[in-house]
């Protein structure tokens, strides 16, 4: 076995120092410098390798299993489908889409409570059509936040309702790349990953639950301001045509169950819609000068080039699980957990995936993706031998990572984000990031009662 040829100076448990190195990394950058870069935190990752790889006896038998990790189906998977979905996430920002959302509040006199629950559903919906909670966040914030204070809107409840829908979409939507992690780390016992279409479509009950109570929430508590005179001056209604790319990806995803026929359904539609639209023209798709040493523009080779840290960070934690799989150190940690009296039952195992899943999400300041893909293989193990459905698994997995650990005031990366736009403090940010919040109950409940649960044999007896 491969879990046998990596060997550590000290025992296995030095197998975890590259991990460990990596997590001083993201508190380094998140808490110490504010920086939310992840080439930077895939930086920490690729160290961490590096100074692990001191403590190994076998040094040539360590690189092959950070190569082996990187090179595993599931990471060259990840890596592809984020390359093909970052030209739709890049054709949706640049398209200006949450101006007509903008438009629709000013001429239905949406104010107060009423537009922040009004914002939290758009931002919903924008963030499932370009699957980047952070980048929905970057493009609403500016649009959003400075509407709301002429629409009366309370700025804390505001900010916590564009975050809040930013998380929504990194959960649910089909492209987000939490969505793809989760669901490839979760594997059926025949191998396979989970299909992503099947997972959304079973997740979609926890999220528009916890989705409905939030807007009612926002709704009561989001108003307290002054409503401007000059507010119907704003939005541009044209750019309500980009919705046609986002549902057509959405039915294609659904129906067909191939999340790369569903990409090209979107980005063939959004490239027509925006140019017979007159949103977009040619160069704003690929364009040059031709000039030595120029520059390529365009949202095609720009969705490409914006995901390159995603990429990057997916390579580095790879790595490391590669080492962690090589030394036994997963085995070994699934076992420990499989030989408690807390997970003999399918309560005590989701409860366990659920503290896990939150722990190392804190752990690594609230940087859902990188959590999912440390802690989804021990997911994997610990459902697969209950016999849990991989739908299950992964979304208590991509469920709970963005609940609790997204919100704690001075270690999650999006409090932090989110206080750089507004200019709030970490505290009252923390306190309105509603959705989260309602999630985590929501899941929970999902957990003790049972509801939503699912396992594979039963499945594949019914199919």
């Amino acid at each position: 076995m491969e879990a046998e040829n990596l060997k550590f100076r000290g025992g296995w448990g030095m197998a975890f120092i590259p991990l460990a190195v990596f997590f001083i990394f993201c508190v380094l950058l998140f808490l110490v410098f504010l920086s939310y870069d992840m080439h930077a935190l895939a930086m920490g990752g690729f160290i961490g390798l590096l100074i692990g790889g001191m403590f190994v006896k076998n040094y040539g038998e360590y690189w092959k299993s950070v190569i082996s990790g990187i090179a595993s189906p599931n990471s060259i998977t990840i890596v592809v489908i984020l390359f093909v979905i970052g030209m739709f996430s890049q054709m949706l920002k640049d398209s200006n889409a949450s101006e007509g959302f903008i438009w629709i509040a000013s001429r239905v006199h949406l104010t107060g409570g009423p537009f922040v629950a009004f914002v939290f559903f758009s931002c919903c919906l924008i963030s499932t059509a370009t699957g980047s909670s952070i980048g929905t966040m970057f493009a609403a914030f500016p649009v959003f936040f400075g509407a709301g204070a002429v629409l009366g809107a309370n700025p804390a409840m505001l900010a916590g309702a564009i975050t809040s829908g930013c998380i929504f979409g990194d959960n649910l939507a089909p492209i987000s790349d939490t969505t793809i992690a989760s669901a490839s780390t979760q594997l059926f016992r025949n191998g396979e990953a989970a299909d992503i279409a099947g997972v959304v479509t079973s997740r979609f009950k926890y999220s528009l639950v916890a989705g409905l109570i939030s807007i009612i929430l926002f709704a009561i508590l989001g108003g307290g301001g002054e409503v401007a005179s000059d507010v119907e001056s704003m939005g541009d209604p044209l750019r309500l045509v980009m919705l046609i790319p986002v549902v057509g990806l959405l039915i294609t995803a659904v129906k067909s169950r191939d999340l790369f026929k569903a990409i090209t359904v979107g980005l063939l539609l959004g490239i027509v819609s925006g140019l017979i639209s007159g949103i977009f023209t040619f160069p704003s798709l690929f364009s040059s000068s031709g000039e030595l040493g120029n520059s390529v523009t365009g949202f095609l080779p720009t969705g490409v080039a914006s995901m390159m840290s995603t990429v990057t960070l997916v390579i580095s934690v790879f790595g490391i699980m590669g080492v962690l799989h090589a030394a036994g150190a997963i085995d070994r940690l699934v076992n420990a957990i499989l030989k408690s009296r807390f997970v003999k039952s399918d309560r005590g195992t989701e409860l366990a995936i659920t503290i896990g899943s939150c722990v190392t999400c804190m752990i690594f300041g609230g940087v859902t993706s990188a959590a999912i893909l440390t802690f989804g293989p021990v997911v994997n193990e610990l459902g697969m031998k209950k016999g849990l459905h991989p739908y299950r698994r992964a979304n208590l997995l991509d469920g709970f990572v963005n609940t609790i650990p997204v919100v704690i005031p001075f270690l999650s990366v999006f409090v932090f984000i989110t206080v750089a736009l507004s200019g709030l403090d970490p505290l009252s940010v923390s306190k309105s990031m509603l959705y989260p919040l309602v999630l985590f109950v929501v899941l929970l409940f999902s957990v003790i009662t049972g509801w939503g649960r699912m396992h594979e044999i039963q499945v594949a007896e019914i199919s």
